[in-house]
């Protein structure tokens, strides 16, 4: 394409308009290395001929989303400083057990059976916390979540009923 030719010609879908706008937002903060402000945003919205509506609902689906990444980054942590203690407790109970047979027998004999049989569960233990994708890894987060929020609401609700009482 010349620079002569006219603007009219091309034409993008709305995923290409996304990307392409998403690209020059994103080349402009680097160049700048600021943020933008909500009136910012109200100002691109309305050349876009965004209505304010739907940018308050936009940002309130990116809210909900960054909120459900913040849960899910706070999960995968909790899986990974679970697995630590799981493996932390395997290498010593083993080690023990180790220690014990090379003590008794002069060598390893019984406790090899036993550091293989209890390496299985550990092994699992490895696929399970770092797959995070598919179906288990779903339930296993809606479980911890919901676990999560009524830790959270118990929590609230006690505070609440502390400060009542406080007050008398």
């Amino acid at each position: 394409m010349t620079a002569f030719e006219p603007q009219s010609i091309r034409s993008y879908s709305q995923e290409d308009v996304q990307q392409i706008l998403n690209l020059a937002i994103a080349r402009q903060a680097d160049d700048k290395d600021t943020e933008f402000s909500y009136e910012q945003i109200l100002e691109i919205a309305a050349e876009l001929e965004i209505s304010p509506e739907s940018l308050k609902l936009a940002e309130r689906d990116w809210l909900l989303q960054q909120g459900q990444a913040q849960q899910r980054k706070a999960f995968d942590a909790y899986r990974k400083r679970r697995f630590q203690k799981r493996l932390g407790n395997y290498a010593i109970v083993n080690g023990f057990l180790i220690l014990i047979d090379l003590i008794a027998g002069g060598g390893i004999s019984w406790s090899l059976y036993i550091l293989l049989f209890c390496g299985l569960p550990v092994g699992l233990d490895v696929w399970n916390t770092f797959q995070i994708k598919g179906e288990e890894y779903e339930i296993a987060f809606q479980k911890w979540n919901r676990k999560h929020q009524i830790k959270k609401t118990i929590s609230t609700v006690l505070n609440k009923w502390f400060r009542a009482f406080q007050t008398y």
